[in-house]
């Protein structure tokens, strides 16, 4: 089982990412995109990188707005797989 993050590395995630938000044991994002398209085309973008590692956010899909919620239900925790993936996600729209 993965470790949960220290408090250290989330502070530290939301300084460098300040488009994310904490809630609890959840870091969220809303990423806004110029149309459906463009939001479907990142949701791909984002299932690949999850699939790939074998973690899996929530996903929440409003025409061009796409909402990512992030967490290690088997932790009760946030993670690094929860930091790393979100890093990632930035990455694709940077």
């Amino acid at each position: 089982m993965t470790s949960a993050a220290t408090q250290a590395d989330v502070d530290a995630f939301l300084a460098d990412h300040a488009e994310w938000a904490l809630d609890d044991i959840t870091i969220t994002r809303t990423f806004r995109f110029s149309d459906f398209n463009e939001a479907m085309g990142f949701v791909t973008r984002i299932a690949l990188a999850s699939e790939k590692a074998d973690h899996h956010p929530d996903i929440d899909i409003r025409w061009n707005k796409v909402t990512v919620a992030l967490t290690t239900h088997s932790a009760g925790a946030l993670t690094s797989k929860d930091l790393d993936l979100a890093s990632g996600f930035d990455a694709m729209v940077a």
